[in-house]
Formats: structure tokens, C-alpha cells, sequence
């Protein structure tokens, strides 16, 4: 699996191993237009042998949609279909914050703090699901919430 944390300016990426066991932060991607986006990511699905796509939607404190979720939403679901895997959308309030408490990353602009949100989405997939599916399937409006609210 491969997690996303979508950003305006970066990405965090961060992938597990085969079982679920042991999850890494990878490289934050700074972002280009959608086309290059692509072609990096595709080179990490392609080299970690991804089985698909966990995509985090920063909801509000009442598990609303945001302008910003439904960006990542937008994003995560055109990246799902190019790249022709299933997309599991996780709600990620406050992770940023909580990465940069567990690592101490407070006020980094290198991407590590990117990344490590982008870890912490995939343990709390791993942990909690939901299951990828395909992404005309995994895919709600943005007038409905998105399952883990409150973590």
C-alpha cells in the first residue's frame, strides 16, 4: 500500500511492507503539474510493487468535507484511475499535528513532516480500514463523511 498525504506544495508518501507490519515514510514529492505527479508516483508503485492507493481527506472537527478534502478526494481518485488501483480514503484530521508531536517536526518545511502524516494515515489503515476499492466505488460526494471519524 501506498499513503498520501495530499498537500498544496508537497505530498508525504509512505508505504508498508507485504503484511501490513512495518510502516516507512518515504520521500515527500513536491508537487508539479498532475502529469509529472504521475510519473514519480507510478516509478514508487511500480518499485514497492503497490497494491494500491490510501489517500487522506482532512475533514473538520465534525467530519465535514473541507475545501482541502475535496481536493485530496478529486486527486486521489484521478491518481487511482491512472494508475489502476483501488483507493482507500481515510479521514485525516489533526495527523499533521499528531506526526509532528510524535517526531518532532514542529514547523518543518522539508517534507518529513509530510511524510510522517502520511505514516500515520496508512497505521491508522492498516489498523482500521477501510478496504480499497475501486474508485467509482470508493469515491463519496462531498456532502457525505468519510468512515474514522474523531481519529
Amino acid at each position: 500500500m501506498l499513503s498520501l498525504d495530499v498537500g498544496r506544495k508537497r505530498i508525504g508518501l509512505a508505504g508498508c511492507d507485504a503484511l501490513g507490519i512495518t510502516v516507512s515514510p518515504l520521500p515527500a514529492l513536491l508537487r508539479r503539474a498532475f502529469k509529472q505527479d504521475l510519473g514519480h508516483l507510478e516509478q514508487v508503485c511500480l518499485t514497492r510493487r503497490v497494491q494500491g492507493l490510501v489517500v487522506g481527506l482532512p475533514l473538520d472537527a465534525a467530519g465535514q468535507f473541507t475545501e482541502q478534502a475535496v481536493h485530496c478526494q478529486r486527486y486521489g481518485q484521478r491518481l487511482a484511475t491512472a494508475l489502476k488501483l483501488p483507493l482507500a480514503l481515510v479521514n485525516e484530521h489533526s495527523s499533521s499535528w499528531a506526526a509532528a508531536e510524535r517526531h518532532g517536526l514542529q514547523g518543518d518545511r522539508s517534507g518529513r513532516l509530510d511524510s510522517a502524516a502520511a505514516s500515520l494515515l496508512l497505521e491508522q489503515w492498516l489498523a482500521d480500514g477501510p478496504e480499497p476499492e475501486p474508485v467509482d466505488m470508493a469515491t463519496p460526494s462531498a456532502s457525505e463523511t468519510v468512515g474514522n471519524e474523531g481519529s
